[in-house]
């Protein structure tokens, strides 16, 4: 498989880029030479390999959910900008 000058107008389009001619040949050049090179894992023999997400072990370490007492409002509400009825209080955003 390779990419046409055509390929990389038609992604510019759905991209809404405008390239420059030279622009266009660079790109051209630089994605078959990315797919020539992901075309040389099909030289590789994968029989028996197992199919990965990722080449390490990965798992999640959690630690156990503990409840901790709370602050006081009054001392959290000591570092708002401003406060109202027991909430912090912030400029509107929609008008």
């Amino acid at each position: 498989m390779s990419i046409q000058v055509k390929d990389v107008e038609h992604v510019a389009k759905l991209a809404r880029l405008n390239l420059s001619d030279e622009e266009r040949e660079m790109f051209t050049e630089q994605l078959n030479a990315i797919l020539q090179y992901a075309d040389k894992l099909n030289e590789l023999d994968t029989e028996g390999v197992e199919p990965t997400t990722h080449v390490l072990h990965l798992s999640n370490v959690m630690r156990e959910d503990e409840v901790h007492e709370s602050l006081p409002q009054e001392k959290v509400f000591r570092n708002a900008p401003d406060e109202e009825d027991g909430q912090f209080k912030v400029p509107a955003v929609l008008e």
